[in-house]
């Protein structure tokens, strides 16, 4: 009886250090790929950043994305705060540069 007792404890402890183990695996997978994203950005790309606000990478250095997120409008991130790319690259609906049909047509 003593063996299938001893056998119960070293699962006990064996369980939650495979858990550990395999957390730690996964945590440093995704750390690789998000690397990976990060040195695959590049000037002219179409981003969305983790806040949800649309953008085009304008300028890019080591730790800042600069990003017009409407004509003549830019702003600098933290690169680390570009979620994704947008698939396809367009623009999000809602956001072509036509005129508005309230806007005041320009007369010139």
């Amino acid at each position: 009886m003593n063996s299938g007792a001893g056998l119960g404890n070293l699962l006990v402890l064996a369980l939650p250090l495979l858990l550990l183990a395999f957390l730690m695996f996964t945590q440093r997978k995704r750390g690789r790929e998000v690397q990976a994203f990060q040195s695959g950005l590049g000037v002219g790309d179409a981003v969305v950043l983790t806040s949800g606000l649309y953008g085009t990478v304008v300028a890019l250095d080591d730790t800042v994305a600069t990003l017009e997120i409407a004509p003549g409008v830019q702003v600098r991130v933290d690169r680390r705060a570009v979620g994704m790319v947008q698939p396809g690259g367009e623009r999000p609906a809602g956001t072509d540069e036509s005129p508005r049909p309230d806007a005041t047509p320009e007369v010139g």
